[in-house]
């Protein structure tokens, strides 16, 4: 009886060290079935099967057009993304061809306008010194790349968070909010969508194929207890300044007698027609 008690245990063990090892992919990379993606990633590595190990067969270059097939139970993590693997195809030349890929190396998000292609995704982890806490934190590196075809014309990078931070993404293409020469402009998002999970906002302004990207706004909560939220107050929007973009903050916490407590504060950034400063 002791013997098999002793073995129980071990099963329960080793059952609860692979649950607490378990990989699970990032929401931003559940990628749908049946549907047209785009690869992110210059150089992303089709191969022969699901896996880093597997045989190499053809490489794919940033903005090429990929039809998701099939996604795959096999999980890969490299520094905070996780994806799945997926079984695609894609043409070359008159041949249509398939293999898999690693999610973390599609776009999370694509849009055409004016003739350019607009990709958003997530190129990189990197560590990074927390001033205040005097730590290493692990930060996700997002990315914008303007493309032509398969010719690059520029390309912005900034940080996104964390892993538990890349639950979902959205990625829109917004008018040149009345701000002088700019053509467009691009908002991608990506969120935690919880409770005390960050979501980060990344404008980014594009004018004579250049990028520029404006300060990011991070908004976070948790319901009942706080609060912190930024957000742009541009030309077109009620209270908007002509070539003028408006940061504002406001805070919320709740006091030990359930009081709200609301604190404001605001940034002005000037406009010239090609960069802008803090006023």
């Amino acid at each position: 009886m002791k013997t098999l008690w002793t073995a129980l245990l071990i099963l329960m063990l080793q059952f609860f060290s692979a649950q607490e090892n378990e990989v699970y992919a990032d929401g931003i990379f559940g990628f749908e079935e049946n549907k047209t993606q785009k690869i992110f990633t210059d150089w992303t590595r089709v191969r022969l099967d699901p896996g880093v190990n597997t045989q190499i067969v053809d490489s794919l270059q940033a903005n090429q057009q990929v039809i998701i097939l099939k996604k795959e139970e096999t999980v890969l993590k490299l520094g905070e993304r996780a994806a799945n693997w997926y079984k695609i195809s894609y043409q070359k030349g008159e041949n249509t061809l398939e293999g898999y890929v690693w999610g973390g190396n599609l776009c999370v998000g694509y849009r055409n306008k004016n003739g350019y292609d607009f990709l958003f995704g997530l190129s990189k982890t990197i560590d990074r010194k927390n001033k205040e806490y005097n730590e290493i934190e692990k930060k996700n590196i997002a990315g914008i790349k303007v493309m032509e075809g398969a010719i690059l014309i520029d390309e912005v990078y900034f940080d996104t968070g964390k892993g538990e931070e890349l639950n979902s993404a959205s990625f829109n293409i917004e008018s040149n909010h009345k701000l002088q020469n700019v053509e467009l402009t691009l908002k991608a998002m990506v969120s935690g969508d919880a409770c005390g999970i960050a979501s980060y906002d990344q404008y980014v302004l594009f004018k004579d194929k250049k990028l520029i990207v404006l300060p990011q706004l991070m908004n976070v909560g948790d319901a009942g207890a706080f609060y912190h939220s930024e957000s742009f107050v541009f030309p077109n929007d009620k209270g908007g300044i002509s070539n003028t973009f408006i940061l504002k903050v406001e805070d919320m916490e709740v006091d030990e007698k359930d009081r709200e407590k609301k604190k404001h504060s605001s940034k002005t950034y000037l406009w010239n027609g090609s960069s802008y400063k803090l006023k």
